[in-house]
């Protein structure tokens, strides 16, 4: 039985009534509500209804057919709705509050300005501009593109005689070759662009080929999920982020205690100032450190203890920025370059290559500087270690069948974590703990109860550092909404299993690898974290990668003693394990030994392995199910790496130049001492290793291609002595981002 009730209504009414046509305001907060308990049949009574509070109730959406043709003022505080598309039924309300709906986005913000055009006040901020924005410019901006899009690729497609057959396949092919291409505006808003998108584009299909108008403006995507990706991949120039100033006013989403808010405002408030770079140039670098600690560009690192009372060290009170999405940071456009040259803003000048001409193959987009420490503009020795793509996500109504590939990658340096859209170079968030130094982030997909009968999926950030506590951010939400101190000492890096996603491994400089089962949080974000193995390391583990074919049996990892592989088996009683076995590698006279530092490690496929250690000038790559006997027994044997081939590289003996590979194109990437980024295609050579027959080539494969460090000038004086502490690419090879050692972000894109 419903618990709404003729008579609930009527004692509920502001002033109480008589008759149900006679209530103008009416208050249905903290009932409890859910989506079935509003009866539009009850509801279709309440003509005169202006003013309706369903506020701090269980609501995940609004029935279409609720009949309140007079509503002025809606209040869905403290619910937990997840599409606004229904309040279109709703056309005369001026005034509607929706805060801490944690699954709604900046997308629905602008999704009910668009549909709700006498909007004036959307959650306590004048939007008549805004809105005025949304659905004039921006959408005569979007059908231009959508035109221009029919008009350059398909129109001629479709022949002057066709059959509904033809109409209806090309109709499916351009509405989903449309929302990929037609980009505008930044990346926090690719949602509400596709969703407005798709709309254009019906109407214009209907305008154009007499189609029927596809009037349902729900999330959902109507197209087949199964479908095959279009083949053809029509390029569409992004619009310049300097024309698209429009953002709206930041609503507050109070998933912390209020004692945070004046952190955030801070935080907010100092974004700016990291647009402008000083000319301050950065420090020389020194030598490495000693092997229990990370290097520095201007002094030993030395191991900070946690601070008692310190900023950022309580649970539940760091959440990141509200709805931020900041203007670029130390970046430019091309329309900026030549300008901002003399306004101590970085400028860029490629670089040539020998023949005199630019390299085509990728192309710089942006050079951040978003990690400065206290948000300083002279800030040129902070260091960027790890950058980790966020995952798609697969979450029911909100799945979006339309992306590859995400473009926001998540990156750590210094103080800050940042999530950036590699695009526009929009810094979308920022998250900061004042006493810490991040090293390591990696992302997991948890799927959490958002209701009683209502599962959802959401990517949840994990970062660590040098204080050996990790941080747990539901990056959706804002909300920073735990820890688990894993160790006393720095953590190196972190992952998480592929298979299990609560599963996440720490390596600390402790010489201990540690498996956590995080937990899925509540509602209330409770959760509740165990440790589930600890494995024994002779020398601290740098890097860790699971083995592809066995991510549940076995784990690799590049100390600064050497290389070891650990059965992480779980069903097996003993707790704290010690390595299984010790590869040995080649020296470089050609010995094999275990005595050597491995500072890279990744997997290019499920059997190669790509390895850097001590030996100047070289890169293994070599066969796991050859070199390790899984049906061996005993622990801590030493093996031979089988080695399949070596990359020719930098010639340097610096340590903690990280690798990273991206298997779905066969590349291997690696920066070195000088900015360069070396890239190595081996598609020509995977087939040939897969074979028992492969074997070492004595001959060193040369990189495929090396993107030179381009002229950065701070008011006219170079930026030099740049290392390259990482580089990552996303799952398709769209984006290259390379962190260094002189807190500076740059991004590639590949032509």
């Amino acid at each position: 039985m419903s618990k709404i009730t003729t008579e609930l209504l009527l004692e509920r009414a502001v002033p109480r009534s008589t008759r149900l046509r006679k209530i103008e305001t009416l208050n249905l907060s903290k009932l409890q509500l859910k989506t079935g308990d509003l009866d539009p049949r009850l509801f279709s009574r309440l003509r005169h209804l202006q003013k309706l509070d369903l506020s701090d109730n269980l609501l995940d959406k609004f029935p279409n057919s609720l009949t309140l043709p007079d509503l002025r003022v809606l209040n869905c505080n403290n619910n937990k709705l997840e599409d606004v598309t229904a309040l279109k039924q709703f056309p005369l309300l001026e005034e509607l509050t929706y805060e801490n709906n944690v699954y709604l986005t900046l997308n629905d913000d602008y999704k009910v300005m668009f549909l709700l055009q006498n909007l004036r006040l959307l959650n306590g901020k004048d939007i008549t501009k805004l809105a005025n924005h949304v659905r004039r410019v921006n959408s005569r901006k979007l059908t231009s593109k959508v035109t221009a899009h029919w008009e350059k690729f398909f129109r001629d497609q479709l022949p002057e005689k066709h059959t509904a057959e033809q109409v209806k396949f090309i109709k499916k092919k351009f509405l989903k070759s449309v929302q990929t291409n037609v980009v505008y505006g930044p990346s926090s808003l690719s949602e509400f662009t596709r969703w407005r998108v798709k709309m254009i584009a019906e109407e214009f299909l209907a305008y154009t080929l007499g189609l029927e108008i596809n009037t349902d403006t729900e999330s959902e995507e109507d197209m087949d999920e199964n479908e095959e990706e279009s083949t053809e991949k029509p390029r569409e120039a992004a619009e310049d982020m300097g024309q698209v100033t429009v953002m709206p006013s930041k609503r507050k989403r109070s998933n912390s205690k209020q004692g945070s808010g004046n952190k955030r405002s801070k935080s907010r408030a100092n974004t700016k100032e990291e647009a402008v770079v000083s000319t301050r140039k950065s420090s020389p670098v020194q030598d490495d450190p000693a092997p229990d600690q990370p290097r520095t560009s201007n002094q030993p690192a030395r191991e900070a203890a946690p601070e008692q009372g310190a900023e950022g060290t309580r649970k539940n009170e760091e959440p990141l920025p509200k709805g931020q999405s900041n203007r670029r940071s130390s970046q430019l456009t091309g329309e900026q370059k030549s300008q901002e040259q003399d306004n101590g803003v970085i400028s860029l000048i490629p670089v040539k290559n020998s023949k005199g001409k630019e390299d085509v193959s990728a192309e710089p987009l942006h050079f951040l500087q978003c990690h400065s420490k206290g948000n300083s503009r002279e800030d040129f020795k902070t260091q960027l270690w790890s950058c980790v793509f966020e995952p798609l996500l697969d979450c029911g109504a909100r799945k979006d069948p339309i992306v590859s590939s995400s473009r926001t990658v998540a990156t750590c340096g210094g103080e800050s974590v940042c999530l950036i859209d590699c695009e526009t170079g929009t810094v979308l968030k920022k998250y900061k703990v004042a006493t810490e130094e991040f090293f390591s982030v990696a992302w997991t997909t948890l799927t959490m109860v958002i209701s009683d009968s209502c599962k959802k999926s959401h990517n949840i950030l994990a970062v660590a550092g040098r204080r050996g506590i990790v941080k747990l951010i539901h990056v959706a939400a804002d909300f920073c909404y735990g820890e688990i101190k894993a160790h006393k000492k720095p953590i190196a890096t972190v992952c998480f299993s592929p298979t299990r996603e609560t599963h996440l491994f720490t390596a600390s400089y402790d010489k201990r690898i540690a498996l956590w089962d995080i937990g899925i949080p509540d509602c209330d974000y409770n959760f509740k974290a165990s440790q589930l193995l600890v494995l024994e390391a002779l020398s601290i583990p740098l890097r860790i990668a699971l083995v592809p074919t066995c991510p549940d049996q076995y784990l690799l990892a590049g100390c600064e003693g050497s290389c070891f592989a650990w059965n992480i088996k779980l069903d097996k009683e003993q707790k704290s394990r010690p390595f299984e076995a010790v590869f040995q590698f080649p020296d470089e006279v050609g010995n094999m030994t275990t005595s050597h530092r491995v500072d890279g490690l990744a997997f290019l496929n499920d059997d190669v392995v790509v390895s850097k250690s001590s030996k100047p000038g070289c890169i293994y790559l070599w066969s796991w199910s050859r070199s390790f006997d899984t049906k061996g027994k005993g622990s801590q044997r030493t093996v031979s790496a089988v080695i399949l081939a070596e990359l020719e590289w930098s010639t340097t003996d610096l340590s903690y130049l990280m690798l990273s590979t991206c298997p779905a194109k066969d590349y291997v990437f690696c920066g070195d001492e000088r900015g360069n980024v070396w890239m190595y295609n081996l598609s020509n050579y995977t087939t040939a290793w897969s074979s028992a027959k492969g074997k070492h080539s004595d001959k060193r494969i040369p990189p495929t291609q090396i993107l030179k460090w381009p002229e950065l000038q701070v008011n006219g004086e170079q930026l030099n002595e740049v290392l390259i502490n990482n580089v990552v690419s996303d799952p398709t090879f769209t984006y290259l981002v390379v962190l260094t050692s002189v807190n500076i972000t740059a991004i590639w894109k590949k032509s």
